[in-house]
């Protein structure tokens, strides 16, 4: 997603029925560092990485992706409680690109649902995940979604079949070591999804 984004700003609002109102916002890091922390250091979030970081080097390592203009963090709310982190990135701007061969209009997106605060809802994710297909088709530009959960992952993978991704092949994404963030090579399972009206294409 390539369009002007500004902190603390809806980009999208949908209407799911039977659902709620689901918003997309971009992630503000001073404000929502305390709510991701107690979400990505949770065993649930084992496959996110961010296990033993500090709330300090989660509010940096959002701080950094604001800073991009290749990839961006969104907080997802329902009726206006916040349920969901989102992200997408330019797959030829990410380390995936060397996974790959990537085509004009990849986008890449990242998944975590918060923790239920009561009873388990059937169909939680994939009511969310519906706005964020939405969301990320509603830029012209973008032609295919590319998600590369961990391949140890089973749950996420089996979602995103279910979902209508086509799978991939296995891959190891690479380490990146940079002063601003650190990310450990991982074994991930990469999974297509062709925009509606746009051409089927192997990965």
């Amino acid at each position: 997603m390539t369009s002007a984004i500004s902190v603390g700003q809806p980009v999208f609002t949908q209407v799911v029925e039977g659902f709620g109102t689901v918003t997309i916002t971009p992630v503000d890091p001073a404000a929502d560092s305390a709510l991701i922390h107690s979400w990505v250091t949770q065993e649930r979030a084992r496959f996110w990485g961010m296990g033993e970081a500090s709330r300090e080097l989660v509010q940096e390592i959002y701080e950094d992706v604001d800073r991009r203009t290749t990839h961006h963090a969104f907080m997802v709310s329902r009726d206006g409680e916040r349920v969901a982190l989102f992200q997408t990135y330019e797959c030829a701007e990410d380390r995936v690109s060397e996974c790959y061969e990537v085509r004009p209009g990849d986008v890449g997106m990242h998944l975590l649902v918060g923790p239920a605060t009561g009873a388990a809802e059937h169909g939680f994710t994939s009511s969310l995940m519906t706005v964020f297909i939405a969301f990320v088709f509603s830029d012209d530009a973008a032609r295919r979604m590319v998600v590369e959960p961990d391949s140890r992952n089973t749950k996420a993978i089996s979602f995103m079949e279910r979902t209508g991704f086509v799978l991939g092949p296995e891959v190891v994404l690479p380490e990146i070591d940079l002063p601003e963030v650190y990310l450990p090579a991982k074994p991930s399972r990469l999974a297509f999804l062709t925009a509606p009206g746009a051409a089927p294409a192997a990965g």
